[in-house]
């Protein structure tokens, strides 16, 4: 059935405002909100997903495009609230192609979507860079950015004004009273906001269960102060490349004790260059060196700025825990700091690189040892602060487990806004407000799209039990040649098997069901041996009953036939 059928439409010819979040409500990532009118729709941001351990050789997870498609002619915009991948690693997926949108940003965040558009090989693409205040209209949608702070320099909350009412949407946020940059949040022109009033507000919920406040970025750079007080040998911090306030405390603390800089990985040397050229990171010049030089530094003079706080399989920190890197190799004495925690889903490959480098005799700090790292997302004072300012009359908790908007729900209701006017949704969930109501109304496309190499959502679910079947049980391969028209084999039938058996030892094994097989093919009639697909079906059966009584396994099993 198509989705769309579970629509129930407004009148048409009342004004209308729908909110359709595709991504980013029941899990961490692929955030993608829809907010539409009956003659213009515009887009929040468009991330991406990585794969979790199930989801055999997929690459990444984008969101599913259909519900723009399908109303291609209205789409006006695509709005960025900040730069990091769970916010616009889907863009160059969508600008494939809805390749006329404009984009729209400001300038870190236009400057890192950029370099994935080179990276993609897209063609020209309508940047449009605007700054915190700016109101820009799109159709009969304004769109007004408003500066928050964020683990990421340039990060914004829009507001979105229709004909039906206002919709704010917070992006990723926190309350920082001693931001890096000096620039707190905007509170006086989110208040503003509020008393203008405003029908439905989105707001970031990843903190929604932890009590109290955030600590501010500043507190890092007092741990980092510590750290660098200690360590004897290198330092190595790892953290997501575009966290631009913790690479300038790293810049900072490495300036103070007399420390030369590298880099290290193509996404930081990316967010290095576009942060500095846009004035959110201040680099001395004389403080940088490039990563084939810091041999030739005393070790105590050195820190190495990578990436993979995460644990991604090729990220830099991952590599050199398993000695892969081909540039730099963590040694005894070295002091790594992982200024990140994990992200649902990623500890256990965290803990696995971390595990790995204490094994190369590395000093680790990690977590929250130290206070090497605070979160870039609003916990529950906040959240309720926010919701204080804001006073919407709908509430839509976003960016986050179901557990997680469950909680932002709950907040919601403790600041007066309605139980009834606050909507836990998931993906593709149809919110539609009218002057008369608001409500859930349906349900659309709001699914996985798995990129694997160059293929855009032609791995669905059958090819990954397919996968998971490989991968739990491995393959077998019957091969046998046929002379169809003599009705006799002339060649095997042999066996080819991966990661079923353990080969040096299995010769016995695989000469059995060889003679197994053999035997059932002796048994098949003239007719039925001329018919590929018959026999075929033979292989198949004998073969999988014969490995299960031996094995109790229950591996693919896939006949090759070659007639002669």
């Amino acid at each position: 059935m198509n989705p769309n059928t579970l629509i129930v439409p407004a009148p048409p010819d009342e004004p209308y405002l729908r909110i359709v979040p595709l991504g980013g409500c029941g899990e961490i990532g692929r955030n993608m909100t829809v907010v539409e009118t009956n003659d213009d729709l515009v887009v929040v941001d468009c991330g991406l997903m990585f794969p979790d351990e199930e989801m055999y050789g997929v690459d990444v997870v984008i969101n599913d495009f259909s519900y723009v498609r399908e109303r291609a002619e209205k789409l006006r915009a695509l709005l960025v609230t900040h730069g990091h991948e769970d916010h616009i690693g889907g863009i160059p997926y969508f600008l494939k192609e809805f390749s006329q949108t404009p984009v729209v940003g400001t300038a870190l965040t236009l400057a890192l979507i950029k370099a994935k558009s080179r990276e993609h090989k897209l063609g020209d693409v309508d940047f449009q860079t605007v700054q915190p205040g700016d109101r820009v209209r799109f159709g009969a949608i304004e769109a007004e950015f408003v500066h928050v702070n964020h683990s990421v320099a340039g990060a914004c909350a829009i507001a979105l004004r229709t004909g039906v009412g206002t919709v704010f949407h917070t992006g990723d946020f926190k309350f920082d009273q001693t931001p890096i940059d000096g620039r707190p949040a905007d509170y006086a022109r989110i208040s503003s906001i509020g008393r203008e009033g405003v029908l439905c507000m989105l707001s970031d919920s990843t903190n929604a269960e932890r009590p109290g406040h955030t600590l501010s970025e500043r507190i890092v750079g007092e741990a980092f102060a510590a750290i660098f007080e200690r360590a004897r040998g290198r330092i190595i911090v790892a953290s997501f490349a575009s966290n631009v306030p913790r690479i300038q405390q790293v810049v900072d603390q490495a300036e103070r004790f007399g420390r030369k800089i590298a880099f290290l990985g193509r996404s930081m040397h990316n967010v290095v260059h576009a942060a500095s050229e846009h004035g959110h990171l201040r680099l001395p010049a004389d403080l940088v060196v490039k990563i084939e030089d810091v041999e030739s530094y005393p070790p105590e003079q050195i820190v190495v700025m990578t990436t993979g706080s995460q644990g991604e399989p090729m990220s830099g920190l991952a590599r050199m825990s398993v000695r892969d890197h081909k540039r730099f190799r963590i040694v005894p004495g070295d002091t790594v700091v992982v200024s990140a925690t994990p992200i649902p889903g990623n500890e256990r490959s965290v803990y696995r690189t971390i595990n790995n480098l204490y094994k190369l005799g590395a000093v680790v700090i990690h977590g929250t040892d130290g206070r090497s790292h605070v979160s870039g997302h609003a916990s529950q004072e906040e959240l309720l602060l926010m919701l204080n300012l804001v006073r919407p009359e709908f509430f839509v908790p976003v960016h986050g487990e179901y557990r997680m908007l469950v909680q932002h729900g709950k907040l919601a209701v403790r600041t007066g806004v309605e139980p009834e006017n606050v909507f836990v949704v998931e993906d593709g969930d149809v919110l539609e407000f009218t002057g008369e109501f608001g409500d859930k109304v349906g349900k659309t496309y709001g699914g996985n799209v798995f990129v694997d190499g160059s293929g855009i959502g032609d791995v669905g679910d059958a090819v990954l039990r397919d996968r998971r079947a490989l991968a739990g049980d491995g393959i077998v391969m019957a091969v046998v040649a046929i002379d169809a028209e003599e009705a006799r084999v002339t060649a095997g039938p042999d066996i080819i098997s991966r990661g079923v058996f353990y080969l040096p030892e299995s010769d016995g094994v695989l000469d059995e069901l060889r003679t197994t097989l053999r035997t059932a093919l002796e048994e098949v009639s003239v007719d039925a041996l001329r018919d590929i697909p018959t026999v075929k079906e033979h292989l198949r059966n004998t073969l999988a009953k014969a490995i299960y009584a031996k094995t109790k396994r229950r591996p693919v099993v896939i006949p090759l036939v070659l007639e002669v």
